[in-house]
């Protein structure tokens, strides 16, 4: 027999779909086919499913929110629920709004306070503080602070660490050490009484919100003012002339040092204001401010210089304060008039020496008895401000010596 002949019997009935490597191709093949059925019916069942519950969505968020949307740009809505039910309390005395509220923020976690006082809705309260900001006061210029105890402690460095040089073969000794000065600042009630009749707060077109906001922020923005310049301490806060003042040459910490004009009642010329500038360090020169009132104000826009140009300059844009010698000049009516030895201007750096501790919430008690037909509204913020670094300020005195 042929080897021909042999491999064609060795062939016989065997037949190319019994070859196991042709079997596991097909197989192979056919999972791949199901598997790429499978994923593209998977992916597209998905998507169907994810576009049908961002249309439900879509729908849900537009039923809900077209109600509450309002025709023009106003507050946001969260504030709304808070105004409405403060409204409702100032109109009628309903606190039942209130004390369903949950405010956010650590200053406005209790609603109601245990003599009937109630937090200041945020719209209210901002524009109270804002009205206070732009006051002519030292607020603007001062260092504020908000705490939520009833002091608030200011710990200023104001010597220096003693230093020598050194040889090599000598000890060195021992230097100075520096002093912490703790100066703590009690925060007061400051209060405000505004009144109106009850027939004038059930008129739904009377702006409550405002009426309320704009009498609490004038009261409170010029007792503050004058508090911060000439209070005593008692039951206020401690102003800026409170504090005893020495002339500059012998300043110790703890007053502030005035520099002489040289004429009794007058300022002689623009040479005080130069020697006030320049008898406040450098380091604060840089942040400084001319606080004086109207008056004085009139007084100083005549000064010259020694080649007849003014001292004083108007500022070049709208809100930009006037300026002295380059520096900005707030207005302060609370600052004493031209007068024999009257510390009338202050130039410093209030930021560094003067601070304002507050609390920042605000309370309305409603009064509806005392004053009938009228309703009082018992209005309180807690404030206290005093000098925190005594040679950031220094005074012009209007005197000889």
């Amino acid at each position: 027999m042929s080897k021909t002949e042999t491999k064609a019997r060795i062939g016989e009935g065997v037949s190319d779909d019994s070859n196991p490597v042709a079997e596991v191709k097909s197989a192979v093949a056919g999972f791949m086919s199901d598997f790429n059925d499978f994923t593209t019916n998977f992916t597209t069942d998905i998507h169907n499913r994810l576009n049908k519950q961002e249309e439900r969505l879509t729908m849900l968020d537009r039923k809900s929110m077209t109600a509450g949307r309002p025709v023009l740009a106003q507050a946001g809505e969260f504030e709304a629920p808070h105004q409405k039910a403060f409204n409702a309390y100032l109109r009628s005395g309903d606190d039942d709004g209130l004390r369903g509220l949950e405010l956010e923020g650590k200053g406005m976690t209790t609603t109601v306070a245990g003599d009937g006082g109630y937090l200041v809705d945020p719209e209210t309260a901002a524009t109270i503080k804002s009205v206070l900001q732009s006051t002519a006061s030292i607020r603007a210029i001062a260092n504020v602070v908000n705490v939520e105890a009833t002091t608030f402690d200011v710990l200023i460095d104001h010597t220096d660490v003693g230093a020598g040089w050194a040889t090599e073969t000598v000890a060195t000794p021992e230097t100075a050490t520096p002093t912490i000065e703790r100066i703590t600042i009690p925060l007061h009630e400051l209060s405000a009484l505004p009144k109106a009749s009850q027939r004038l707060l059930d008129d739904s077109a009377f702006d409550i919100e405002g009426w309320l906001a704009g009498r609490i922020a004038d009261k409170f923005a010029r007792a503050e003012a004058a508090s911060f310049i000439n209070g005593d301490g008692i039951d206020k806060p401690t102003g800026i002339l409170s504090h005893p003042s020495v002339d500059n040459d012998v300043w110790t910490w703890g007053n502030l040092g005035y520099v002489p004009t040289g004429v009794d009642g007058g300022i002689g010329g623009g040479d005080a204001v130069i020697d006030l500038v320049y008898a406040l360090g450098a380091d604060y020169r840089a942040n400084a401010t001319f606080v004086m009132n109207s008056k004085t104000a009139g007084v100083v826009r005549k000064l010259k210089d020694a080649d007849g140009r003014f001292l004083w300059s108007d500022g070049l844009a709208a809100g930009e304060p006037a300026r002295l010698m380059g520096y900005p000049v707030v207005i302060a009516e609370d600052m004493p008039d031209v007068g024999s030895d009257s510390n009338s201007i202050a130039f410093g750096d209030f930021s560094s020496g003067y601070t304002v501790a507050e609390r920042p919430d605000l309370r309305v008690l409603r009064d509806p008895f005392s004053a009938k037909p009228h309703v009082l509204f018992y209005a309180t913020k807690r404030v206290g401000g005093d000098v925190s670094d005594f040679a950031a300020i220094k005074l012009l005195k209007f005197g000889i010596s």
